[in-house]
């Protein structure tokens, strides 16, 4: 429902470029993405690279204070970085705020013993090297879904289509949601409509994406959409805060994810990077705050999903018995 006190809603400095003659062309209604999370709601909230118990303590505590919904909080090291009571204890505090958990699952080429990934082509990147990388993303799934983790984040096409075969099957929960990483996220609509019918949920498009880019996409493809409103640097640093309401309006339904630029990565986390973890994990959410406070000023933060939704509805998949 529409609050009939907030601000009509206008694009950044509308007013003030209008009186000086330098109005924008009105926004074409054709760009606009057709598409919305079941239940209600264009949009939906991440905060990324929650290391740990600790981190997500932080994380929570700080939303708290600064009043900023979260939808989903992701991990970026791994399952494998986790102990059991460490994945139990997230997984319990999530839970207790409805919010999805999603931990990233198994070995992935940057960190295992192939060299071409460190050659200046990247090699196969990310990607999942062999049947036994293969083998420990399943183990990986198997166990973290066992200690009631709900979302999984992938970062091969092998592996989402595997584990997406696992959950029709009943090796992994049916409700089990499937997210694609940035890390190999596609960059034009047949890619993206690829990955959605591969098993997945919501897929995370690279941060340098054209709004005319996220168009194409939503004119092949429903599926969720997650992207950093503020990337790390390993994924190009962008900052796109004031083009928060027109990136939801081209790419609905859409995840924003409060990235952190100008920041030392953090992946594999341990203990030897926690004070790190735990002041970009606060930072992070402060991002949050800071966008989220601009969709207020122009207007746009209406149709927010309700905060516990987490499904993606209906989507297009490829069938598992081909």
């Amino acid at each position: 429902m529409t609050d009939a006190s907030a601000p009509a809603a206008r694009r950044p400095g509308e007013q003030a470029l209008a009186a000086l003659g330098l109005a924008a062309p009105a926004l074409d209604p054709a760009d606009a993405s057709g598409h919305s999370f079941p239940g209600g709601g264009r949009w939906r909230t991440e905060i990324p690279s929650c290391e740990g118990p600790e981190a997500l303590a932080v994380v929570l505590k700080e939303a708290s204070r600064l009043d900023v919904p979260i939808h989903r909080i992701s991990q970026g090291s791994g399952v494998w970085m986790l102990t059991d009571a460490e994945i139990t204890e997230m997984v319990g505090a999530t839970g207790a705020r409805d919010i999805e958990l999603c931990l990233f699952t198994g070995p992935r080429g940057t960190w295992d013993i192939g060299g071409s990934v460190r050659s200046d082509s990247r090699g196969a990147g990310l990607r999942a090297r062999g049947h036994d990388a293969v083998a420990g993303c399943v183990e990986d799934a198997v166990r973290a879904t066992e200690l009631g983790v709900t979302c999984l984040l992938v970062a091969d096409e092998g592996v989402l289509w595997t584990l997406h075969r696992a959950r029709e099957s009943g090796v992994i929960p049916a409700g089990t949601t499937l997210k694609v990483s940035a890390l190999v996220g596609p960059v034009n609509p047949a890619s993206y409509a690829v990955y959605e019918r591969l098993g997945a949920d919501s897929v995370n498009v690279p941060s340098d994406l054209t709004l005319d880019h996220l168009t194409e996409i939503r004119r092949v493809s429903a599926a969720p959409m997650d992207m950093y409103i503020e990337a790390p640097d390993d994924l190009g640093g962008y900052v796109r805060m004031y083009e928060v309401a027109e990136l939801i309006r081209r790419g609905a339904p859409l995840y924003l994810k409060f990235g952190l630029s100008k920041a030392p990565g953090i992946y594999p986390w341990g203990a030897h990077l926690r004070d790190l973890t735990l002041d970009t994990a606060r930072e992070r959410v402060r991002r949050g705050r800071l966008a989220l406070d601009l969709l207020a000023r122009h207007g746009a933060d209406g149709d927010m999903a309700p905060l516990g939704s987490r499904l993606p509805g209906p989507l297009h998949r490829f069938p598992c018995n081909a």
